[in-house]
């Protein structure tokens, strides 16, 4: 009986932890993605909110590939509150295949969480729009700290799309940081 409920705590337990590492209902990570023309900065765009990130502007991120072959991903933030750059680094590693653009990431050791590039300007990768395990995380990337209104209009009504809360949308400011 004690082997049991050792067994019974490992399957719930992994469990809970893939259940972070999923992709949301009909969402799909873009194929024949290419990690080395992801790597570079990004500027956000756009974001639901979550705690986080909560009272930052200027949000960048950083992906560099490590000599192991996994991301290093360096998140950083203007904290208006404390009129102070914040900044977190983390790892990445691919959750299936390397062509296929949904990695874990990891900010906090061994616990990883979905990053599915859900879309993706495949010829230049100039933005992409991304998800965690569910949809209460998105995020649109951009190359340039501003975008035009056609390319925000096509997040917005994809991210609708898919069932997105795009009313509750956070838009970054990056000006004058």
């Amino acid at each position: 009986m004690r082997n049991f409920h050792k067994l019974l705590i490992i399957a719930i337990t992994s469990t809970i932890l893939s259940a972070c590492t999923g992709t949301p209902e009909n969402i799909k990570p873009v194929e024949n993605f290419e990690l080395n023309k992801y790597t570079g900065t990004w500027y956000e765009i756009a974001r639901l909110d979550h705690s986080f990130e909560r009272g930052l502007e200027g949000i960048t991120a950083q992906y560099s590939v490590n000599p192991d072959g996994s991301v290093k991903v360096i998140n950083k933030g203007y904290n208006l509150e404390e009129q102070a750059w914040e900044q977190a680094q983390g790892k990445a590693k691919f959750a299936s295949k390397p062509n296929i653009g949904h990695l874990e990431v990891s900010f906090f050791g061994p616990f990883y969480s979905s990053y599915v590039i859900f879309e993706l300007d495949k010829e230049n990768y100039q933005y992409a729009y991304i998800t965690g395990y569910n949809k209460e995380y998105l995020w649109f990337l951009s190359r340039t700290p501003k975008v035009s209104e056609a390319q925000l209009k096509d997040f917005k009504d994809t991210a609708k799309k898919y069932g997105f809360k795009t009313e509750e949308l956070i838009f970054v400011e990056h000006d004058e940081l």
